[in-house]
């Protein structure tokens, strides 16, 4: 275990997390308020899709050259016009509201630029917490960045709540941009990065060629590239399941119980939660990769396959909270490789990449998720198959059991990828 006090190295990465923490809890109650407001006027699912979708595709679309401007600019300077790129976008919402102009598609092309001068603050976060953190600290770095989203996750709907309740959507939009001012001010006036000379400064390649050297530099890497397709698997996974068809199922197999819904979206806050606790004050193990293997595995196999077969809260529960627990150990282990692997004065641009590749299949997932469970599963079920008696056994029978089932597969895939790359000896030398 390492002593708090020996976190003392991290006091100018801890500084801009704090602040930048803040922030994101400011801007995560004002999407959370979006959404109700957003459902409230429209009363579809769709509509809050569309929300999520203009806010989370730039990020891919933009990605490559992003990752080439945070290594040309400085980081600093990136990260500074980003945040206040968001604080004017929160501020428009804001004025609209009060003016009784807001539209929602307003949201959507808000959210749009938003998520673009996102796609530039990400690479030069990257960058920026590489420079304030010796090599020996990157497992605890990642730890805290885990503890603080899984602490606003849990936090962020009770919090937006109050306020919607005793004040209205503008008093979510003025807390937030409260919070952006005090990430905004310790940016600017408390951390200072250390010099990255690179010699994109001394010598100006052709844009293009530098958009597309993240790419080259992966495919010359190939068990790096190897590695980062392998959480794109795993991403895909995820969310045609557990981040993109939970709610559904566990409504579905409650009865609309939107408590039992409420305290198994608690589960999953509290097990990230608490790993990232672990990974915080944990030594660093001697192999990243079998850490990422392992707790992949025996997350989907818990959070997936068993929790598929689940039929009563209890085991909803237990199982969520376990097979998420692990999730921070797996996001440590990967962001430390890539630190260790990858010069930082290259990361701008092979992070972005690395985005590009590796989150590219969560919207795929998310679609996937409501259209086999809608279109295939749920009928399937329902039907007259032979099949039907032997899935039954497994999952149980009723609305959500065609849902459960694509729990199972993807928690079956997930244990048995993982466990593949286990048994590959060669992504070792990615454990420097």
């Amino acid at each position: 275990m390492i002593k708090l006090k020996k976190l003392a190295p991290l006091k100018g990465f801890i500084t801009l997390w704090g602040s930048q923490a803040v922030s994101s809890l400011g801007s995560s109650m004002t999407a959370y308020a979006l959404i109700i407001w957003v459902y409230q006027q429209k009363g579809t699912a769709s509509s809050v899709s569309l929300l999520s979708f203009f806010t989370f595709l730039p990020s891919i679309l933009f990605s490559f050259a992003a990752g080439t401007f945070a290594d040309r600019w400085d980081k600093k300077r990136v990260m500074l016009l980003s945040d206040l790129a968001a604080a004017c976008g929160t501020l428009t919402v804001l004025l609209l509201h009060l003016n009784g102009r807001l539209q929602i598609w307003h949201l959507y092309l808000i959210n749009f630029l938003i998520s673009f001068m996102n796609a530039f603050q990400g690479p030069a976060s990257y960058v920026a917490t590489s420079l304030l953190v010796p090599k020996e600290y990157y497992n605890q770095a990642s730890g805290l960045q885990s503890f603080s989203s899984s602490l606003i996750s849990i936090i962020t709907p009770a919090l937006a709540t109050a306020l919607l309740a005793f004040g209205r959507l503008e008093t979510v939009l003025i807390v937030d941009l409260i919070s952006f001012m005090v990430a905004f001010l310790t940016l600017l006036l408390f951390i200072r990065l250390p010099e990255l000379q690179t010699e994109l400064n001394k010598e100006k390649e052709r844009f293009i060629k530098s958009c597309l050297y993240g790419l080259q530099f992966l495919r010359e890497h190939k068990m790096l590239l190897k590695l980062i397709l392998y959480m794109s698997l795993i991403n895909l996974l995820a969310f045609t399941s557990g981040y993109g068809i939970l709610s559904a199922l566990i409504l579905a197999r409650s009865g609309g119980n939107q408590t039992v819904l409420g305290l198994v979206n608690s589960a999953v806050g509290i097990g990230m939660l608490l790993g990232s606790v672990a990974v915080t004050l944990m030594k660093p193990p001697k192999s990243r990769t079998r850490v990422i293997f392992i707790t992949m595995a025996v997350s989907f196999f818990l959070g997936n396959a068993l929790f598929s077969a689940g039929h009563s809260a209890g085991v909803w529960i237990v199982t969520a909270f376990t097979g998420n627990m692990l999730v921070p150990f797996t996001n440590a282990g990967m962001t430390a490789i890539m630190r260790l692997n990858v010069p930082i004065e290259l990361q701008g641009r092979v992070f972005s990449t690395r985005d590009t590749v590796q989150y590219f299949t969560i919207p795929l997932g998310l679609f996937l998720g409501g259209f086999l469970s809608d279109r295939l599963l749920e009928p399937f079920m329902a039907g007259a198959s032979p099949l039907r008696p032997i899935l039954e056994f497994i999952v149980g029978s009723g609305k959500g059991s065609g849902m459960a089932i694509l729990f199972l597969i993807t928690g079956i895939i997930g244990v048995s990828s993982s466990l593949l790359c286990l048994r590959n000896k060669d992504f070792s030398q990615l454990d420097l």
